[in-house]
């Protein structure tokens, strides 16, 4: 009872000496730690971190009722944690770090209207010839893939391939993937509303023994390229006609035309941020009916 006592003065005393800087460090340093956590959220490396706080958990009560194997060793681990999850997580590292850099930092506010106006402009048409060319594709298993760059820009990527620098249409699209066609091998990549460049070649996934055995190599160089940015990457399969998207690493399968519609237009045109986002249950769906088929099959 006397050191919970002790406890409340001694927060009580550092209370009382704080002043408003002290408050507003501590704002930020709350903001930071929930930006941070944010990020990992959706990343493999958020399960390293559930089990780093953990292994905390264990370390504290450890030390508490004085057990000495444990705590010994786990400061040893600690230790050499920072510098072998640096080294294990690089990609997830350096990703983070790029979506830092490229964050509005919650300004979502205070985007203008002229803002969505000009995304609007940019997009509009872009994603509709998009969807509609994926329809197509679908229907006639023609096997396709499509980078849509954001903040990070695709230049190595571009260079290796070839310039069109054309406004995006269906029949265009269906030249430049209609089998045997020059360019058909590669990928295009579009760039604020345009087709910038074909037959683009991408990386291979960082950890390709994960992923998927039936998958081919076009999903896998769409998975490995939304690793190393933040582009959003989309396929469609020449065996089933299915139509994929992978964004930061990870890979939805089983898009419509409408429900492709609905992704594109929530990432690329800017929302106020009191309009909640219409796609994150359709992820959801999709995701939890990717599983189940995996399962049946």
């Amino acid at each position: 009872m006397d050191s919970v006592k002790d406890a409340l003065n001694s927060v009580y005393s550092v209370v009382q000496t704080m002043t408003p800087v002290d408050f507003i460090d501590i704002g930020l340093l709350s903001y930071v730690i929930y930006f941070f956590l944010k990020l990992i959220r959706e990343t493999r490396a958020g399960q390293l971190f559930k089990g780093i706080a953990f292994l905390l958990v264990v370390y504290v009560v450890g030390n508490f009722i004085e057990l000495k194997a444990i705590t010994y060793i786990l400061t040893k681990v600690f230790n050499i944690g920072v510098l072998a999850i640096l080294i294990m997580f690089q990609p997830e590292v350096r990703r983070a770090m790029e979506k830092l850099g490229h964050s509005q930092l919650g300004l979502g506010n205070f985007l203008t209207s002229s803002n969505r106006e000009t995304a609007e402009l940019k997009w509009g048409k872009a994603i509709e010839a998009i969807c509609n060319a994926c329809e197509e594709f679908s229907r006639d298993c023609t096997g396709a893939i499509i980078a849509i760059e954001r903040q990070t820009r695709l230049g190595e990527h571009i260079e290796g391939g070839v310039e069109v620098n054309a406004e995006p249409s269906k029949e265009l699209l269906g030249a430049i993937f209609f089998h045997n066609a020059p360019l058909h091998d590669g990928a295009v990549i579009m760039r604020d509303g345009m087709v910038l460049a074909a037959e683009c070649f991408f990386p291979m996934p960082q950890k390709e023994a994960f992923i998927n055995k039936k998958l081919g190599s076009r999903h896998r160089a769409a998975i490995g390229m939304s690793e190393n940015s933040d582009a959003i990457i989309i396929v469609v399969s020449e065996e089933t006609g299915q139509i994929s998207v992978a964004e930061n690493g990870s890979l939805t399968r089983d898009f419509t035309k409408d429900t492709l519609k609905t992704l594109l237009t929530d990432l690329l045109i800017p929302q106020p941020e009191n309009k909640k986002s219409i796609f994150s249950p359709l992820r959801k769906q999709l995701q939890e009916r990717n599983d189940q088929n995996e399962k049946n099959s």
